[in-house]
């Protein structure tokens, strides 16, 4: 699916924290697909179209993301992604998911699943936020640029200078390919986010509001979570080191032996949505 298709496909959702943009494709058992910081549902595209056939996959933007419209002011740390996504799916009529998530959107996957276990199918966790590593350490930087009101002069140089896109100091760092990232991508991901004061603000609330409270305070309820679990980690993760594969392993009984991704990084779903997909077919059918 390209951007173009991708757009003319998008739908929204009213729910009380927001209107939740969203892509739906295929027909079954519904999977809710949550997508990384400084991303937005466009992240699956090709997830979901190796999956369609499966399941009926539900890829929305999180708050303060894409085209999602938030209020001003409006929360958009983890614990109200969380129930601004149960609330998704209550406007969908959906009871039930099998959840995959990534990056910032695989820590808000646990909140979900530690706070509405019952509507939890099955789980899948890529390289993501895990307990006390939320934020990591190598996004303190970032953390302290959007402090310092930079947030909207960081996503326009993101947005104009591919080059710099894809260097070291951005998103180089969590892809495997970054001389592959398109100037299209970049503008699909960041174009909704500088469209206006009111959305910078919003990306800017959310990512002032990581903090590890979110997933320390779930670990007990992750302890108890028996939903079937799939964790699937890349191994070349500069920010979300393989040991936090193995964390959530010992902690989730539902959780099968981590499925170590040689050599991927951070945003592997994106470049390797076919391996993925495969994972997610199996893991649906086993569970």
């Amino acid at each position: 699916m390209d951007a173009a298709e991708f757009a003319a496909s998008r739908r929204f959702a009213d729910t009380p924290f927001g209107r939740i943009a969203y892509v739906e494709k295929g027909q079954g058992p519904a999977a809710l697909f949550f997508h990384g910081a400084f991303l937005n549902s466009y992240q699956w595209r090709d997830v979901i179209d190796g999956c369609a056939d499966a399941r009926r996959c539900l890829a929305f933007d999180n708050l303060g993301h894409g085209h999602t419209e938030v209020g001003d002011g409006q929360p958009v740390d983890f614990d109200t992604q969380a129930a601004a996504a149960a609330s998704f799916l209550d406007a969908l009529a959906v009871e039930k998911v099998d959840i995959v998530g990534n990056d910032s959107g695989g820590g808000i996957a646990q909140v979900f699943a530690a706070r509405w276990p019952e509507r939890v199918r099955s789980l899948c966790l890529t390289n993501c936020d895990v307990y006390t590593n939320s934020p990591p350490p190598s996004f303190e930087r970032t953390i302290d640029a959007f402090r310092a009101g930079m947030t909207a002069k960081i996503c326009q140089r993101l947005l104009s200078d591919v080059r710099f896109a894809r260097s070291d100091v951005a998103f180089g760092l969590t892809f495997e390919r970054p001389e592959a990232l398109l100037a299209e991508t970049m503008e699909v991901y960041l174009g909704p986010i500088v469209s206006s004061p009111e959305r910078v603000a919003a990306f800017e609330r959310f990512v002032l509001s990581l903090a590890p409270r979110h997933t320390v305070e779930i670990a007990g309820a992750l302890r108890q979570l028996d939903a079937p679990t799939l964790i699937a980690w890349g191994t070349d993760d500069r920010t979300f080191e393989l040991k936090w594969a193995y964390w959530l392993a010992g902690a989730i009984p539902g959780a099968r032996p981590v499925v170590e991704v040689e050599g991927a990084r951070l945003f592997w779903p994106e470049e390797r949505p076919g391996q993925l997909s495969d994972l997610l077919r199996e893991h649906w059918a086993s569970a």
